[in-house]
């Protein structure tokens, strides 16, 4: 197990300069709820993954509880990728993906898709 584990991170490290560069700027679809602080949200995409989103010039709040399409930057948009192709990597072996990491999401537009999460 911890071979498998051993070479998909070497394959990982092998591929991440051959691989397509993945955007930084990025569109989340998912259930948005309220975050830790006043400005701080999270939204929980359709695929599982989670990301604390902020944003100084769209009003978020009014969207709470609702399925929306987030588009923004992310925040440390190299590393977040390069953690995304190591979880692919590993999938591809076999191994299960983990989607339990997040990444942080600073909003510009704000689409609404349906009053309530499915």
């Amino acid at each position: 197990m911890k071979i498998k584990l051993v070479l998909c991170v070497i394959l990982a490290a092998c591929t991440f300069g051959l691989a397509k560069e993945k955007a930084d700027v990025r569109d989340v679809t998912g259930c948005l709820a309220k975050g830790d602080s006043a400005k701080e949200f999270v939204l929980t995409g359709n695929d599982g993954s989670t990301w604390e989103i902020r944003s100084s010039n769209v009003d978020l709040a009014e969207h709470v509880g609702h399925t929306v399409t987030a588009t923004g930057v992310v925040s440390n948009a190299t590393m977040h990728n390069m953690k995304e192709d190591a979880k692919d990597a590993a999938k591809d072996s076999g191994m299960k993906k983990d989607d339990s990491e997040h990444g942080h999401l600073k909003v510009t537009a704000v689409k609404m898709v349906s009053e309530s999460c499915k």
